[in-house]
């Protein structure tokens, strides 16, 4: 049974990694715009508040599809001078507890009260009360797509960490993912100084 629930929090890793990676790009597309908007206003002295508000919908995108991803690659806050002081299966017994009855709950009230506000801004055709602006609904639909995202994440970092606490997976909290940027600035700075001595 516990490889059922296994192959479930492989898809939604899966899922989570997938969105992520896409969210990468659209960081790009908002600087860019960004930019663009910005050349535009002060050398022909035009702008658009739709371009504004495509830039707000894109790091809305960025910021609650990948609230997902983040805990996936187990980057979120957390209080680890606190955390560090206990046995590993300590604090995978409190990564349980504070998903079940903090990290769940919080994402499954938000995500359900925000889809009435999405179908109330869908159903009467709501456009931003700015100048010029954009149809609202989209942003609204990215509240309850981002938190079922994150609920799904939680459900897979559950799945693992029982399938931990049970012998059948290594940590998840040990997660390799390589050395991170500023690790692997320094150990080029290193090598520097050491081609140059």
């Amino acid at each position: 049974m516990m490889k059922l629930w296994l192959g479930l929090s492989r898809a939604i890793d899966w899922l989570n990694e997938r969105v992520g990676r896409l969210c990468y790009w659209l960081v790009l597309v908002a600087v860019l715009i960004s930019s663009g908007n910005a050349v535009v206003r002060y050398t022909l002295d035009k702008s658009s508040n739709a371009w504004l508000e495509v830039q707000w919908y894109l790091f809305s995108v960025v910021f609650l599809f990948c609230a997902g991803y983040t805990l996936l690659h187990n980057q979120h806050v957390r209080i680890d001078i606190v955390s560090g002081m206990f046995s590993r299966r300590v604090r995978t017994w409190i990564e349980i507890f504070g998903t079940l009855f903090f990290l769940m709950p919080m994402a499954a009230i938000i995500g359900w009260l925000s889809w009435p506000v999405f179908v109330d801004a869908y159903v009467h055709h709501e456009v931003s009360t700015n100048a010029g602006g954009l149809i609202v609904w989209p942003a609204r639909l990215m509240v309850p797509i981002g938190f079922a995202l994150l609920l799904l994440q939680g459900i897979s970092e559950l799945i693992k960490r029982v399938a931990y606490l049970q012998g059948l997976i290594p940590s998840p909290d040990e997660k390799d993912e390589g050395p991170s940027a500023e690790e692997q600035l320094a150990e080029e700075l290193r090598r520097q100084r050491g081609d140059a001595a």
